[in-house]
């Protein structure tokens, strides 16, 4: 059974698919998958056994007709996401079936939940969405001692970031039970760069900023091994849920109902209820932000307290 899987875009909704990933393998046991997407979310599974290839989608549309044109034919066309390029790369791709996610159909529950019924609809099944599962190449170092991870995750806009320096005062709060790890991908260089000249000032040598030093595998792992995590609402978060590492989510604009940590017991989130919550924007459409600002460095290590 040779089967297309579009990927979504994002790091964290591709970990999010993978409870529907994986119920769609227990129900097509001879599943032989192609992944296409964007670099992380193929990144992030193409290690998963029944992955036989991933490609990278071309941004040129005539790139990639071209490209699609040149793919095999497959018993099963699957895209998780809804856009205009996603409806022609559907209909461009040569496949007995054809199944496309509308956000528009799966408005209710967990993104988790929304992927998982998109699959049960598409293949008249009754699957339960069980926990995230993502395949892991272990590597070596960063196991000596107690870790945490620090993440700002920025890159989704300005309305989801924590101060730099209440970070950096989590950070230095806890520098004697953890060596800290600073995460951030290239929209968060800036951000992570920040913490860090902070830890400085403070003194504080027990720490690594890895933002933009790690692939998507290497950052897996590493997050695999955190014995905490303090991070905004993005796709390494995501990654921590699905090896349960105990995490304190700070939410602002975003709703914690639909993208919070699915099935990590060991998960608190840190926001304020605030009338303009959620507002899911990318900045802060009244222009105060008060949704992250109001949130202090004491709130999160009250937090911690219950995790550790």
């Amino acid at each position: 059974m040779k089967i297309l899987i579009e990927m979504p875009s994002w790091l964290g909704d591709s970990v999010m698919a993978t409870p529907a990933i994986e119920n769609l393998v227990r129900h097509f046991k001879s599943a032989e998958i192609t992944l296409i997407g964007s670099q992380v979310s193929i990144e992030v599974l193409k290690n998963h056994p029944k992955v036989i290839d991933s490609h990278v989608l071309e941004k040129k549309i005539i790139n990639l007709y071209n490209f699609l044109k040149n793919l095999d034919k497959f018993d099963i066309f699957l895209s998780f996401r809804g856009s205009y390029r996603s409806k022609f790369i559907k209909f461009i791709v040569s496949s007995e079936l054809k199944f496309q996610f509308d956000k528009n159909k799966y408005t209710n529950g967990h993104q988790v939940e929304k992927y998982n019924k998109f699959i049960n609809d598409s293949f008249a099944i009754n699957s339960q969405a069980s926990n995230l599962k993502l395949p892991n190449k272990k590597y070596s170092g960063y196991k000596k001692s107690k870790l945490l991870g620090i993440n700002p995750g920025a890159s989704y806009g300005s309305a989801k970031r924590w101060h730099p320096e209440k970070f950096a005062e989590v950070a230095i709060d806890l520098s004697n039970q953890f060596d800290i790890i600073i995460f951030g991908g290239l929209g968060e260089k800036d951000i992570a760069k920040d913490i860090e000249i902070c830890l400085i000032k403070k003194g504080i040598k027990n720490y690594k900023n890895l933002s933009t030093k790690t692939s998507i595998s290497q950052l897996v792992d590493l997050i695999s091994k955190l014995d905490l995590f303090v991070t905004g609402d993005s796709g390494p978060m995501h990654i921590a849920a699905a090896f349960h590492v105990p995490t304190v989510t700070i939410f602002g604009p975003t709703n914690e109902y639909e993208t919070s940590q699915w099935l990590n017991e060991k998960s608190v989130i840190v926001k304020k209820n605030l009338a303009c919550q959620p507002c899911m924007q990318r900045i802060c459409p009244l222009h105060h932000h008060n949704c992250m600002k109001l949130i202090k460095s004491e709130d999160v290590l009250e937090a911690v307290k219950g995790l550790c």
